[in-house]
C-alpha cells in the first residue's frame, strides 16, 4: 500500500561514502538520504572482511575538511575497514549529516514525474534537447518509492533533483553463467558468493572454511583477501590448501615503492600525467602523445614491471599477466598484496589453476582440460553488478541511457547524464582515491544546484563524455570502469575551472609537476 507523497528539494539515495559526501555539501537544501540498511558507510559497511584494509595510505583518502586524526594522519599505514567506518561516522556527526538519513530505507523504484515522456527509449545518437534545464526547478520532477523496514507498506516522496549514490559495489551479486546441468545445483557441497560471505560472523566464517577443500573464484582484491584468510584458518596437518581459480590475471603490488621509488611519480603527478592521453586536449598534445608518449608510458609500465617480478614470485606460480601494468592502472584494478599471501603460497596453502572456463561437478569444480579438483566450499569473488542495481529502480525510456556508449554510463563530469534531467550520479568513477573524485564532484554538485555555473549545451556535454570513453578505449582493455586515474589531475582541473576555481593547487612550480595531489588541496 502507497501512502500520500512527501515532497522535499532534493533526494539522496545511499549513505555509502557518495552518499554523505553529497548530503554533506547539499545539507543547506535540507537533503533526505535514503539507505537501505541501518548504519552508513556503504561497502565498508556490509562488504568488508575482517582482514580487508583501504587499498592507499590515510592521506590520499580523507576529506577536504576533515582531515583523519593528528597522530594517526601521520602514519603512512593502511587503515583497517573499521577504521574507515569510525572516521567515516566522525565525519557524518561532526557535519550533523546522520539527521539527513532515513535507516532501513530501501528505495524499491522511481518515476519521472514532470511532462510526458516517449514510450520509445531515447536515443543519444538523435538530436538531443539545446539545454539541460535547472535542477531545482521549483516542483516535483522524481517520485520515490520507499519500502521502510522491509514492511508491506511503501511511502512516496517528490523530489525537485535527485542524487544517485548507490555505487557499484556490493547488494547485487554477479554471477558466472554455466552450462546446462553443470550449475551448483549438483554440486553436493555449499557455493556462496563474497557478498554472502561478508555477512558472516567470525564464528561462522571459521566453521565455513577450517580444515575444509575451499575454492575462490576470481584474482582481484576480494579474492586475493579471502584464499589468504582461508590459508591463515587451515594452518597445522589437518589444514587443506585453498585452489584459487584464475580467469583474468592482474597485476599487483607489494607496497607503494618501485626500485625505491614512490610510486605516485609514475602516476600521480603533473608531469607523470602529461605523458597520457586526456581528454579534449590541444592539438600539441595530441602529437606529443602520438610521437613521444607511448614509448615513455611503455618504458615507465616495464620498469615498474620489472620491480613487481623482481619482488613477486609471479613467474613461479604462473601469475604474470600478459598485458602491461599500466592497463591495469589505467582501469582501477591494480591490486595490493598483502604480505602475507605468498609466504602461505609457499607453504602450500594457497594453490592456483588457471582457467577460461569451470564448471561443477558433483564432488567440485571441473575445467575445459577435463582435470577435477574436489571442494567442499566454492566462494565466487566475481564482483558485483552495479548497472543491474541502477536499473532496478531507474524507469524507462531513461533505463536504456544507461547502456550506452559500450556498456560505460555517459556521465559529464562524472555526475550529470545530459538526457536524464533532474538527477546527479555520484560515486560512479573511479579513480585512486575514490573518496576525494565523490567530494570534489559534489562540491561541483551542489555548485551547479545553487546556481553558481551553468552547464554547456547537451550536445556539447555529450561530445565531451564520448570522447572520455574513446581515451579509456584507447588506453586499455579493461576500459568498462569508468576509471580516470592517468588523467584525474586534467579532471579535477576542468571541474575546478567550471567552478570558478584556480586549477593549479600547490604554492609553487616543483611541487605542481613533481608532487601528488590529495584532497586537502581541494580546500577552497
Amino acid at each position: 500500500m502507497a501512502r500520500t507523497p512527501i515532497f522535499s528539494k532534493i533526494g539522496i539515495i545511499g549513505a555509502g561514502v557518495s552518499g554523505i559526501a553529497a548530503a554533506k555539501q547539499l545539507r543547506h537544501h535540507d537533503p533526505i538520504v535514503f539507505e537501505g540498511s541501518e548504519t552508513i558507510g556503504g561497502v565498508w559497511s556490509h562488504c568488508s572482511y575482517r582482514s580487508t584494509k583501504l587499498q592507499s595510505a590515510r592521506l590520499d583518502y580523507e576529506f577536504t575538511d576533515f582531515p583523519w586524526p593528528g597522530a594517526e594522519r601521520e602514519e603512512s599505514s593502511f587503515p583497517s575497514h573499521l577504521e574507515v567506518l569510525d572516521y567515516l561516522n566522525s565525519y557524518a556527526r561532526h557535519f550533523d549529516i546522520l539527521k539527513c538519513v532515513r535507516f532501513n530505507s530501501k528505495v524499491v523504484g522511481l518515476r519521472y514525474l514532470a511532462g510526458k515522456t516517449s514510450e520509445e527509449p531515447a536515443d543519444l545518437r538523435a538530436t538531443p534537447p539545446e539545454e539541460y534545464g535547472s535542477l531545482l526547478s521549483g516542483h516535483p520532477v522524481w517520485e520515490v518509492a520507499v519500502r521502510t523496514n522491509n514492511s508491506d507498506d511503501i511511502q512516496l516522496y517528490n523530489f525537485e533533483f535527485v542524487v544517485v549514490c548507490i555505487g557499484r559495489y556490493g547488494d547485487v551479486a554477479r554471477m558466472p553463467e554455466f552450462p546446462e546441468k553443470k550449475g551448483p545445483e549438483i554440486f553436493g557441497g555449499k557455493v556462496l558468493h563474497t557478498i554472502d560471505y561478508c555477512k558472516l560472523d567470525k564464528d561462522a566464517t571459521s566453521d565455513l572454511i577450517k580444515d575444509k577443500k575451499v575454492s575462490v573464484i576470481g584474482f582481484k582484491k576480494s579474492a586475493i583477501d579471502l584464499a589468504l584468510e582461508c590459508a591463515l584458518q587451515n594452518q597445522g596437518p589437518e589444514g587443506k590448501p585453498c585452489t584459487m581459480v584464475v580467469r583474468t590475471l592482474h597485476w599487483t603490488v607489494p607496497h607503494y615503492w618501485i626500485w625505491g621509488l614512490p610510486f605516485f611519480l609514475f602516476y600521480s603527478t603533473r608531469s607523470a600525467q602529461f605523458l597520457h592521453e586526456r581528454p579534449n586536449q590541444s592539438i600539441l598534445r595530441v602529437l606529443l602523445c602520438s610521437l613521444f608518449s607511448p614509448l615513455m608510458r611503455q618504458a615507465v609500465s616495464k620498469f615498474i614491471e620489472s620491480y613487481l617480478l623482481k619482488k613477486l614470485p609471479l613467474e613461479k606460480y604462473g601469475l604474470k599477466p600478459e598485458h602491461p601494468f599500466v592497463e591495469d592502472y589505467a582501469s582501477c584494478q591494480m591490486a595490493l598484496m598483502p604480505e602475507k599471501f605468498f609466504p602461505e603460497a609457499d607453504k602450500g596453502k594457497i594453490v592456483f589453476k588457471k582457467a577460461s572456463n569451470w564448471w561443477f561437478w558433483e564432488k567440485g569444480i571441473e575445467f575445459e582440460d577435463k582435470s577435477k579438483i574436489e571442494a567442499d566450499v566454492v566462494v565466487l569473488a566475481t564482483g558485483y553488478d552495479g548497472k543491474k542495481k541502477l536499473k532496478a529502480i531507474i524507469p524507462e525510456p531513461f533505463r536504456s541511457l544507461l547502456d550506452y556508449p559500450s556498456g560505460l554510463i555517459p556521465l559529464y563530469r562524472g555526475t550529470i547524464h545530459p538526457l536524464i534531467p533532474n538527477m546527479g550520479f555520484v560515486g560512479y568513477v573511479e579513480s585512486i582515491s575514490n573518496l576525494h573524485s565523490s567530494e570534489l564532484r559534489s562540491i561541483w554538485l551542489s555548485r551547479l544546484v545553487d546556481k553558481k555555473f551553468k552547464l554547456p549545451a547537451v550536445s556539447t556535454m555529450l561530445e565531451r563524455t564520448l570522447k572520455e570513453v574513446e581515451v579509456m578505449k584507447r588506453t586499455t582493455r579493461f576500459y568498462k570502469r569508468n576509471c580516470i586515474s592517468t588523467y584525474s589531475i586534467n579532471h579535477s582541473d576542468e571541474i575546478c575551472e567550471e567552478m570558478g576555481w584556480n586549477a593549479w593547487r600547490k604554492k609553487t612550480w616543483l611541487s605542481e609537476a613533481f608532487s601528488p595531489y590529495r584532497s586537502q588541496d581541494y580546500f577552497n
